[in-house]
């Protein structure tokens, strides 16, 4: 990634100040020396020679040659040359600059070695990279900011979408697609982390950095599509009739929704009288929570239609963001409620079919037990024996390698017996009265799936169906809860969804793991507001569904941010700094 190598590079060391000393150094040598040659030049250019006078007596070839050199040197003193003094104190210049800059070089070089100096010694300090628990604090921030980019991302698509056609906003479904891919990779890299961080420093520290970057780069993915997906919708830069086409759709889906609310609190109700109280628990107080959504919905679309009936488009898209957020959890909540009356529906046909195929599966492992005893009660040849996809050995052969892990005889007969024992309990409490049909699935699936030979019939597809189920409902939990929950329950979410076709158990397993920990982390995190005004007008609400922004962690009883929007890191800075 192009994050990770940018961060990867070694950040370049400031200019030492050594080579500017010594070239000051050296200048003011040359000045010193430009000093003492100069009188020297100029004792030679001061006494020029007097021209031959018509008056002056031509000096005769004896006397007169040896008179004139003396008569100049006798003159040149008077005439201004140079003294002892004049050459002595250019000398003295340049000896005290080089002992000056001398002085300052080996000064700076044993201030530099044992790092006494300010400068160097906070050098070191900010290119010091994070220790691994800020490290990891980080990776695990960002992967709950970025899981909270997307979604909102996705979310807002819905209404651009619903208003302008699915072709205007292919790109930007598009955008949103390969942001998620780098953030399924950063879920991926935490989960393998999580499951057993390597030993070796370095590569925990790699592991983190792999993360962020994968996180970051969801995040400039989705903010390079940002503003032209502003524009495309018309709610930025005083857009006015953008906003009030998008308030009227608004307005539309919110008198739906109301509608919608009152027959599923009745489907509600006649899913626990069907199947039995348990059976409604992952949508307790849904129908409740949509309802406090719709509650906040309507302040926020009064306000958007009010703001623009007195111009001011800008404040209009505030409130309208905010409204369309409110929407698209209550319709969450909603259609969570619709999903399990299917998936209940689905799984109360689907159950006697596969309780036949479970019968098949066990029959088909007690067939390849008896198979391998009487392999083993045989010729005494140590040869392996496959039935039904299961592969043994007698015990104590050698050589042998099975291709599949082996399982003994004894333990398949013991596996069988258990399965069979499932069996025989769902098929009495669906006789008996009413009980939860998905949970049915969920037993038997568990039961018989690692006894079956093939991954075809109705009990891989009874797997496929209870890990589609589980997974739904972890996912809904946390969109609507996404202002508490943190990123171990991301992680697990993230890991069900990629293990849905291939391990439907395992992707079972992980999805209700993922909305034990959801939970857990909403109960911890109390009520983002506190007083009773933010419940009677749905704000608190709001704010725990990541609907709006938190009050800043300094001031808890201040006002809430803005409602997110398209985008990653940079919008939510925007945002932030100009929360209207």
């Amino acid at each position: 990634m192009t994050s990770s190598l940018i961060r990867g590079r070694p950040r370049r060391r400031a200019p030492s100040l050594v080579p500017a000393r010594l070239l000051h150094t050296v200048l003011g040598g040359l000045a010193g020396v430009v000093w003492l040659v100069l009188p020297g030049v100029t004792f030679h250019s001061a006494t020029p020679v007097p021209p031959p006078s018509a008056t002056a007596p031509a000096p005769d070839a004896g006397a007169g040659a040896t008179a004139a050199p003396a008569a100049t040197a006798r003159s040149a003193p008077a005439s201004g040359g140079t003294s002892t003094a004049d050459l002595v104190l250019p000398l003295v210049v340049v000896v005290a600059a080089l002992a000056f800059g001398g002085y300052g070089y080996v000064r700076r070089t044993r201030r530099a070695r044992t790092r006494t100096t300010p400068g160097r010694a906070t050098a070191p300090a900010a290119d010091a990279p994070p220790s691994l628990p800020e490290a990891d604090d980080r990776a695990r921030a960002l992967l709950v900011a970025a899981d909270d980019w997307v979604r909102v991302s996705r979310e807002e698509l819905g209404p651009a979408g619903a208003r302008l056609g699915a072709a205007a906003v292919a790109p930007y479904a598009r955008a949103v697609r390969e942001a998620a891919a780098e953030l399924s990779d950063a879920f991926r890299l935490r989960q393998r982390y999580d499951e057993g961080p390597p030993a070796d420093h370095d590569e925990r520290r790699q592991s983190l950095a792999g993360i962020v970057a994968r996180c970051e780069e969801a995040g400039w993915r989705l903010d390079a599509d940002a503003d032209s997906f502003d524009q495309l919708r018309g709610l930025e830069r005083g857009s006015a009739p953008g906003v009030v086409d998008a308030l009227v759709a608004a307005e539309t889906r919110f008198r739906e929704l109301g509608a919608r609310t009152r027959r599923m609190a009745t489907l509600v109700a006649g899913l626990g009288e069907r199947y039995g109280p348990a059976v409604t628990d992952s949508v307790t107080g849904s129908v409740e929570q949509a309802m406090d959504r719709l509650v906040f919905t309507t302040f926020r679309l009064n306000e958007a239609r009010q703001a623009a009936d007195r111009g001011e488009p800008d404040v209009a898209a505030r409130q309208l963001r905010a409204a369309e957020g409110g929407i698209a959890q209550a319709a969450a909540f909603l259609d969570g409620v619709e999903r399990l009356a299917a998936d209940l529906e689905s799984a109360e046909r689907l159950l006697p079919a596969t309780l036949s195929g479970a019968e098949a599966e066990i029959a088909g492992a007690r067939e390849t037990a008896r198979d391998h005893a009487a392999a083993v009660r045989g010729d005494g040849a140590e040869r392996p024996v496959t039935a039904r996809g299961h592969r043994f050995v007698r015990p104590g052969a050698s050589g042998a390698r099975p291709a599949e892990p082996l399982l003994p005889a004894d333990m398949l007969l013991a596996q069988a017996d258990v399965a069979d024992a499932v069996l025989a309990a769902v098929r009495t409490e669906a006789t008996a009265g009413p009980s939860d049909p998905v949970d049915a699935l969920r037993r038997v699936a568990s039961a018989v799936l690692p006894l079956a030979a093939g991954r075809a019939g109705a009990v891989p597809f009874a797997a496929s169906l209870v890990a589609a189920h589980s997974t739904a409902d972890a996912d809904t939990f946390i969109g609507t809860h996404r202002g508490a929950v943190g990123s171990e329950a991301r992680t697990r979410l993230s890991e069900a969804r990629r293990l849905r076709d291939a391990d439907p158990l395992a992707a079972d397993a992980l999805a209700v793991r993922a909305r034990e920990l959801a939970e857990r982390d909403v109960r911890g995190h109390g009520n983002p507001l506190s007083g009773g005004s933010g419940h009677e007008s749905g704000l608190a609400g709001a704010v725990l569904g990541g609907v709006l922004l938190p009050p800043s962690d300094g001031d808890p009883q201040g006002a809430v941010g803005p409602p997110p929007s398209f985008g990653g890191p940079r919008t939510g800075r925007r945002l932030a700094a100009d929360p209207g």
